[in-house]
């Protein structure tokens, strides 16, 4: 019985089946998806669809990632954002000419479903992006910043490993869980395509709405298993790129 966590998908439903195949999940796994399951890669409808069917097998946790807050909207109301646009949501839009109302629905009954974080037995947290609030992400005061927030993760980047957990300057937010699994910021920008471990804050989002792949890994031994880079299986598009 494993814990596997699933970074960023952004549309790239085949890069999501080669990892699941090569993970060779079973329904005994449990499969903490930490968002942004939409935007870049021309298959969000198909994603989520594959994601739905998949939790009627499987036990599966899905977080809210900002992509998927923004799709909802846009399939809500027609929301127009141009940002979002530029930003993947061109391809959503596009995806969703040919998608039948009965399916958008499912789909907006989705992405409203979508927990904000998972907080597990042993005190391990699962977030898309951070949060802000001192005593944790139960209270935080804006739970946006769950799925917004980058700088729980330049906290990480910037963490001095030499002091010591009783030290004044020890940050805070990094005492309050023994591991924090997240997304949303590709680490592909500090030129890394493998999970990165900072501090107690390990980062899945390994750059697949760009060049790099798509990846899965298991939260006790670490092991990882990754995709091909997902622009290779979308050749004609071009992502978030």
């Amino acid at each position: 019985m494993r814990t596997l966590v699933i970074g960023d998908i952004h549309g790239g439903l085949i890069a999501l089946q080669q990892i699941l195949q090569r993970a060779k999940i079973t329904p005994r796994d449990t499969l903490i998806f930490l968002g942004d399951y939409v935007d870049g890669w021309s298959q969000s409808p198909q994603v989520l669809d594959f994601l739905i069917q998949l939790d009627s097998t499987h036990n599966c946790i899905f977080i809210r990632g900002n992509h998927d807050e923004l799709a909802v909207h846009w399939l809500q109301n027609n929301h127009n954002n141009p940002m979002w646009y530029e930003h993947g949501g061109r391809s959503t839009v596009l995806a969703y000419e040919s998608v039948p109302e009965k399916t958008r629905q499912k789909h907006i009954d989705f992405l409203l479903a979508l927990k904000n974080y998972h907080l597990d037995e042993q005190n391990r947290l699962f977030v898309h992006a951070g949060f802000t609030n001192l005593k944790g992400v139960t209270i935080e005061h804006f739970p946006r910043m769950l799925y917004w927030d980058r700088t729980l993760w330049e906290l990480a980047l910037s963490f001095n490993a030499q002091l010591s957990r009783d030290s004044v300057f020890y940050p805070k937010r990094l005492l309050l869980y023994d591991e924090i699994f997240i997304g949303h910021t590709p680490v592909s920008q500090i030129n890394e395509t493998t999970p990165v471990n900072k501090a107690n804050v390990w980062n899945v989002d390994t750059g697949a709405a760009f060049n790099g792949p798509l990846t899965i890994m298991d939260i006790h031994t670490k092991e990882f298993w990754q995709s091909d880079p997902v622009s290779s299986l979308y050749p004609d598009e071009k992502g978030r790129n």
